[in-house]
């Protein structure tokens, strides 16, 4: 489709605007968080790195960042397995209702965060507090691989229909057992895919608050909602904004990897 010049200029200042709407607020954030003013005026008078300082010395922070990054690996860890489980009875075999599990493998993610939240809060305070599983770390971890699933389940199944099964075929007919030409064939074909996926499942995992919120139990509090907790209070102010342009650094290197690999994979380099 050829486009008229105006359409084109027309679509770039869209382009433009939309990213602008995204980003400039993340750069404020970053400004901000070097902004001598406790009331962040514009431009900043001074800079400084104290509020840096007091961040890294804030206990609070420390504790639910390695309560988020506990909760995301462990997210994490469940998707790799059951997102690629999945896929490989999706893609490999026929059986009925095949289409349904797909969907509902990938509806999670669909679904609004407030609705999961309820849901897994209904399930634990009513199903599993009898049995004594309460609300804590590990209940995060579930609430979270339920849409952490999703975004491995994607990378794999697009990997694996797009490889085929001429060379695990061709690995049979040598000789190889099936764990051989898992191990030499299979696996090393979608490593890149299970690394994307894991990085992103990882990066939804340590930023989501929605879920988090219904399935943290008292005394569980990862980086998001210790960060929503202390956004009202005036004196911790400028250590969210730091702990926020963490966040922000923190969040695009995985998306970054996440999508050079897929990239890469996309072009034929395995």
């Amino acid at each position: 489709m050829t486009l008229s010049r105006t359409a084109r200029v027309l679509l770039r200042v869209a382009m433009v605007l939309g990213l602008g709407v995204i980003y400039v607020p993340l750069l404020i954030v970053l400004v901000n968080s070097f902004n001598a003013d406790r009331t962040f005026a514009w431009p900043p008078p001074r800079w400084t790195t104290e509020w840096w300082l007091r961040a890294w010395e804030n206990d609070g922070a420390r504790d639910a960042l390695w309560t988020s990054a506990k909760a995301g690996l462990g997210a994490t860890a469940i998707a790799l397995v059951l997102g690629t489980l999945v896929a490989f009875a999706v893609q490999r075999h026929r059986f009925f209702g095949r289409d349904t599990v797909s969907l509902l493998v990938v509806l999670p993610i669909a679904l609004p965060g407030i609705v999961t939240g309820i849901a897994l809060d209904s399930a634990f305070r009513t199903v599993l507090g009898p049995l004594g599983v309460g609300k804590g770390l590990f209940s995060v971890v579930v609430g979270h691989a339920t849409f952490c699933v999703v975004v491995v389940y994607n990378n794999v199944l697009a990997r694996l229909r797009r490889l085929g099964g001429n060379l695990e075929d061709a690995s049979a007919d040598l000789g190889a057992s099936s764990w051989q030409t898992f191990r030499f064939v299979t696996f090393p074909l979608l490593r890149s895919a299970l690394f994307a996926g894991g990085l992103l499942a990882f990066a939804l995992s340590f930023d989501e608050i929605v879920v988090t919120t219904f399935t943290a139990g008292a005394g569980v509090q990862t980086l998001p909602i210790w960060i929503f907790a202390n956004l009202f209070r005036p004196n911790q102010a400028p250590v969210i904004n730091v702990v926020a342009a963490v966040l922000i650094v923190l969040s695009v290197i995985p998306i970054y990897v996440a999508q050079r690999l897929s990239s890469d994979t996309a072009g034929g380099r395995l």
